[in-house]
């Protein structure tokens, strides 16, 4: 019996060893960086009401905060905005607040995104519309 015992102990001994040091061997995939989008943007949007508009963005980048300056046909300001991968989030500070959600896409440099492409919607008070970007710089 005392010997069974002292068997099944090793055995759960080396088997947390092994198997403890195989569950350390493997480490989580390392944190994409961020798309690159600094810089400027035109954006070719079909509004809320059916019309067609360009809007401008001028954005700068620290990490995944994003700041800047917007201008439409009807009103400018700054932005604020976060990026996550490939995934933007820009948000006028004006008088309409809009909101762009979208993809940015381009080629990658040391594995970087460098956003020259950004698709989605916006939403503002009228409703929901989309838009095209492209990086103008």
């Amino acid at each position: 019996m005392k010997r069974y015992g002292l068997r099944t102990l090793v055995f759960c001994f080396a088997l947390m060893i092994f198997g403890g040091s195989f569950l350390f061997a493997q480490q989580p995939p390392a944190e994409q960086q961020p798309a690159n989008v600094a810089g400027k943007w035109t954006l070719y949007c079909k509004d809320p009401n059916g019309s067609t508009s360009s809007k401008f963005l001028e954005l700068q980048q620290k990490g995944n905060v994003i700041s800047g300056h917007f201008k439409g046909p009807n009103q400018s300001g700054g932005v604020e905005g976060t990026i996550d991968n490939q995934h933007l989030v820009v948000r006028t500070k004006t008088r309409d607040v809009l909101t762009f959600r979208g993809r940015v896409d381009g080629p990658r440099v040391e594995g970087v995104v460098q956003g020259n492409t950004y698709n989605g919607n916006f939403h503002d008070r009228g409703g929901t519309g989309s838009f095209q970007g492209e990086r103008t710089n």
